[in-house]
């Protein structure tokens, strides 16, 4: 499991400059908190959703947003919608599929657009792209963006590839599917099986990249324009000998009881060089104007020699209580509820009665 150590600031001297709090902001914006809930989820995963959102809507209101809590319970939003004025409202996108639609992130972003909504986070381009390892890659490096050297497999024959280790990833996926230690590859003979593997159990290509075992970091980003980094979250695989073993599987993620789940350690704030946090900041924000996120987006990285590496991209990241983006917040000042605010601020500004006259 993803754990956190003690969030006290001893850890790290933080930089004053980034443990500024977040900018002034309104706090009386109407807010749709709009969410999904799959009726067919067990019903201690219904639970575990309401246990999230609720208290979250009651400390948006204590801050003085009139909220309207909104379940998508189904794949009509128009019609989940039709009962609000998009004049009226800002929409919380913390909607991460329509039931039963496998990524339709996109397609929420697409309708909320289409019903003259204004809401929260990146646009449905942008969520599709991000889908697409190979596209999100080629865009990084095109902006500068150090990123893993790498080579993409549609058929079973992987020559000529001699960075090892090396990672094999599908190419269109999110949320570390089909990571696991086996992932992790040393030989030519692994990386063939793995590769048959991915193509086969998810009929897309494989993504293979050299693995960078170094320090991994989650960096989370706020803002339009100005662009503030959130301290930086570091995910400590010291108690894995084996190379194979750290790297932010699927278990650690979605599998309490899991090795990766109990012994990966989050370090909050990662414990940086100036010089590093420097450039981890600048490489950061030209990877998040390269995807044209939108309000924030959480960046996964790799330290080698010092150099910030890329290795993906989460545009509306889960931003739940218990997530590094909501803990790193924290640390610079700003409750659950006032990042929610912030970034429902942020997407006011694109509003057509919210925005007026905002600078």
């Amino acid at each position: 499991m993803v754990t956190s150590d003690s969030l006290a600031a001893s850890a790290m001297k933080l930089d004053r400059r980034r443990a500024m709090a977040a900018p002034m902001h309104r706090t009386d914006i109407p807010i749709l908190l709009l969410y999904d809930l799959d009726l067919s989820w067990q019903p201690t995963d219904i639970e575990e959703v309401q246990r999230e959102v609720l208290p979250l809507a009651t400390s948006l209101s204590a801050l003085g947003h009139p909220v309207t809590v909104v379940a998508v319970s189904s794949t009509d939003l128009a019609s989940v919608l039709s009962v609000y004025d998009p004049a009226e409202y800002i929409v919380f996108n913390w909607c991460e599929c329509l039931p039963g639609v496998p990524r339709s992130d996109v397609l929420v972003a697409r309708k909320l657009s289409m019903l003259g909504f204004t809401y929260t986070g990146s646009t449905a381009p942008t969520l599709a792209m991000s889908w697409d390892k190979i596209l999100v890659k080629s865009r990084l490096q095109s902006h500068g963006v150090p990123t893993p050297s790498a080579r993409v497999y549609a058929n079973l024959e992987p020559d000529g590839w001699n960075r090892f280790p090396a990672i094999v990833k599908p190419a269109m996926e999110h949320c570390s599917v089909g990571l696991t230690p086996e992932a992790v590859v040393l030989t030519p003979e692994q990386l063939h099986e793995r590769v048959a593997y991915v193509i086969r159990t998810f009929d897309e290509p494989a993504l293979v990249e050299e693995f960078i075992d170094g320090r991994e970091l989650h960096i989370s980003l706020v803002g339009n324009g100005r662009v503030q980094m959130l301290p930086p979250a570091e995910m400590d695989f010291s108690a894995f000998a084996d190379v194979r073993e750290r790297l932010c599987s699927f278990d650690s993620k979605f599998s309490p009881g899991s090795r990766h789940y109990e012994q990966i350690q989050l370090r909050l704030p990662a414990v940086l060089d100036k010089e590093v946090l420097d450039l981890i900041e600048r490489t950061a924000i030209r990877a998040y104007r390269a995807l044209n996120c939108r309000d924030y987006a959480r960046l996964d990285m790799r330290l080698r020699d010092g150099i910030p590496f890329v290795l993906d991209v989460n545009p509306n990241a889960d931003v739940s209580s218990s997530t590094s983006t909501a803990m790193a917040a924290e640390l610079v000042g700003l409750s659950h509820a006032e990042l929610i605010s912030r970034l429902v601020s942020l997407a006011a500004h694109r509003h057509p009665t919210f925005g007026a006259g905002r600078h």
